[in-house]
C-alpha cells in the first residue's frame, strides 16, 4: 500500500494520519504546530472541501474543521480508509444476522 499525503485526497475522501515529515528548522516549527492541531498519527481525517483554485483544504478532523494550505498539507502522511473505516487493503469482517 502506497502512502498519499493529505493534499492528495479528493473531497469526501476518508483518511487515517500515519504520521508528519520533518525538514528543515522552519518546518520543525510548522511539524509541531501541526501535531498540535491534532494531526497525530492514527487520527482519522477527511477532506471536506478544496478551495476553487485549490488552495486551501478543510479537513475534518477531532470533531472540527481545519483549513489547511496544500503545502502544508503535504507534510502529513496518510492512509485512505474505505467506507467502514478499515484501511484500504485491510480485510472487513462481514457482519451477519
Amino acid at each position: 500500500m502506497s502512502m498519499l499525503t493529505l493534499e492528495r485526497l479528493v473531497p469526501g475522501q476518508e483518511a487515517e494520519v500515519v504520521g508528519l515529515r520533518s525538514g528543515t528548522q522552519a518546518r520543525q516549527s510548522l511539524r509541531r504546530r501541526l501535531l498540535d492541531l491534532g494531526l497525530t498519527p492514527g487520527t482519522p481525517v477527511k477532506l471536506v472541501r478544496q478551495a476553487p483554485l485549490g488552495d486551501p483544504l478543510a479537513v475534518a478532523l477531532r470533531g472540527y474543521v481545519l483549513s489547511i494550505r496544500c503545502a502544508d498539507a503535504a507534510m502529513v502522511e496518510v492512509k485512505v480508509l474505505d467506507k467502514v473505516g478499515a484501511k484500504v487493503g485491510e480485510k472487513v469482517e462481514e457482519k451477519t444476522a
